[in-house]
């Protein structure tokens, strides 16, 4: 059984989802892949972790580094989670490549090289958008490459973040 809770962001509505002690899911309303990490049965229900995830949001949308993260479990094979916990390392404000999370991967892996598309296919299946950041992941040189809710949040929250003072579309 898993359980959901609804948040009205600046950006539109946001679907949360918990195993009932950690946050599984965490999408934009309609956006690509929406609810992928959900089982079948859900219940919509007030929990501590998606008390602790609001009280995250509210700070976020509020211009701020929130400071701490939600329990969090990726329900993910372990190629994606491996690249979900680097994204988890891409400090607040800032964007790191395809490429360089590619590298990161490779040297963990002891491999001479690793497919830039193969990390693109992990990020863009993030559960957990926004607390993991794959919208601070973007292509060579800082281009705005795809994003599973949008370029236009993907812009937005960067701009929020102070990441982006520039459009480099």
């Amino acid at each position: 059984m898993d359980y959901i809770r609804h948040y009205d962001s600046p950006l539109g509505g946001i679907t949360l989802a918990s195993d009932g002690t950690s946050l599984v899911g965490l999408w934009f309303d309609g956006q690509k892949y929406f609810a992928d990490a959900l089982s079948g049965e859900r219940e919509e229900k007030m929990l501590p972790v998606f008390e602790d995830t609001c009280r995250w949001l509210d700070i976020y949308f509020s211009g701020r580094e929130p400071g701490f993260t939600p329990q969090l479990t990726m329900r993910a094979n372990p190629f994606r989670k491996a690249v979900w916990e680097i994204m988890l390392t891409i400090p607040y404000g800032k964007t790191m490549t395809y490429g360089e999370i590619a590298k990161r991967i490779a040297e963990q892996k002891g491999v001479a090289r690793m497919s830039a598309q193969a990390v693109g296919g992990a990020v863009g299946h993030n559960s957990i958008s926004l607390i993991i950041p794959c919208h601070r992941v973007v292509g060579t040189g800082g281009s705005l490459t795809g994003y599973a809710g949008g370029i236009d949040k993907k812009l937005s929250l960067l701009w929020l973040e102070g990441a982006m003072t520039v459009c480099r579309c």
